[in-house]
């Protein structure tokens, strides 16, 4: 009997055992042997590929121009005050590290990008700030550093490439809360950014949209070179809904890097935030052990949500500032004004014993040069 229940008791922990490497091996997988990286200029960008190198993961670094630095004037670290110069001579210095000149707007340069790279770490974004002129300029939106071709057109042409290539499979892209339109920050963001918010909403659109490669997407909080640390991590999948919060460049770009490790963590799109001290996790592998495939349906009309949003806002704003530059032309140039007594129009009225037409006249003393202004106030 002893014998039988032993037996029993080894073959439970193998089939356990069994499992939990089953489990393991579907949620994890071994880190790429090398990955492209567009944006790797940026805050985030560059400690991303700092990370990578570290971690000895070659890369291919998207750049608009090449090395200018002299060698024996490369920085050995990178600053805040470090220049673009700086920060391109010292990137492609480091080991591993190859350059490709071009823009996301370059399908041929993006093939090259991807040459013999598993993966893309997508961590750009427009950077256009809208102009008065925009508002009457409808060509605006095909202007090559318009957010439309930056994040929306320039994520279908990284697919492309991607599809092109016989090597990368997974994609991870960075970009925001884009579900809440009225919000104040959707609304300034899209106002002075070239509707950047509505763009990159419709950039993961494109990425969910399509079967051939996978996705990660990570909507990040409030980044920064400082933020929370230790135990303050925090995930929800399926684009789930946190509360904005700082994090530093460093979790999310550990986060972009880790995510590519685990099978579970494409076709997903993560929110990460963090929370206080003791309330979260120290590192993103626990909470990416979890992560699901996006299973909910996305809204697809937020583009137009975004852009009612913004007209509205405009809308609102023009009004306040009439009225304010009113107020202001009362008080400062009203004094110099004559009035004038300005008789209103007859007007037909009627008693309620319909016996005819009574004439009605007044008068109303106002200001010659802003009439219209000073009735909207009073209403």
């Amino acid at each position: 009997m002893k014998i039988v229940s032993g037996y029993l008791c080894f073959c439970g922990v193998v089939l356990l055992c069994c499992m939990l490497e089953a489990t393991t091996a579907m949620s994890s997988r071994n880190p790429p042997q090398k990955v492209a990286v567009i944006g790797a200029t940026g805050r985030l960008g560059r400690i991303a590929v700092q990370q990578l190198v570290d971690q000895g993961i070659g890369c291919n670094l998207l750049m608009r121009s090449k090395p200018t630095v002299e060698l024996e004037e490369i920085p050995t670290a990178l600053t805040g005050d470090s220049t673009k110069e700086e920060v391109v001579a010292y990137l492609a210095s480091l080991e591993g590290v190859n350059i490709v000149q071009g823009d996301v707007g370059n399908v041929q340069a993006l093939e090259e990008l991807f040459a013999d790279c598993q993966a893309c770490l997508a961590l750009y974004g427009s950077t256009r700030r809208s102009v008065i002129s925009d508002i009457w300029n409808k060509e605006i939106e095909n202007d090559p550093t318009h957010a439309k071709q930056i994040n929306y057109q320039g994520v279908a042409n990284i697919l492309t490439a991607a599809k092109a290539s016989s090597s990368c499979r997974r994609i991870v892209r960075i970009t925001g809360k884009g579900e809440e339109p009225t919000s104040f920050f959707s609304v300034v963001i899209n106002m002075l950014g070239s509707m950047a918010k509505a763009w990159n909403y419709e950039g993961e659109r494109i990425l969910r949209g399509q079967k051939d490669i996978e996705y990660t997407i990570v909507r990040p909080g409030l980044m920064g070179e400082e933020g929370p640390e230790g135990k303050v991590l925090q995930l929800a999948d399926d684009g789930g809904d946190l509360k904005v919060a700082k994090i530093r460049y460093a979790d999310i770009a550990s986060l972009c890097i880790e995510s590519l490790k685990y099978e579970n963590a494409g076709r997903s799109t993560l929110t990460a935030m963090t929370v206080e001290e003791g309330n979260g996790a120290d590192s993103w592998a626990p909470l990416l052990e979890t992560v699901q495939h996006d299973r909910r349906e996305f809204p697809s009309d937020m583009l137009e949500q975004h852009k009612a949003a913004v007209k509205s806002a405009v809308i609102k704003l023009g009004a306040v500032t009439g009225v304010l530059f009113a107020v202001l032309v009362q008080f400062v140039v009203g004094p110099f004004f004559v009035e004038v007594p300005v008789p209103l129009k007859r007007t037909k009225t009627s008693d309620n014993n319909n016996k005819g037409l009574a004439p009605c006249y007044s008068t109303a003393h106002v200001r010659v040069m802003i009439i219209a202004v000073e009735k909207s106030l009073e209403k």
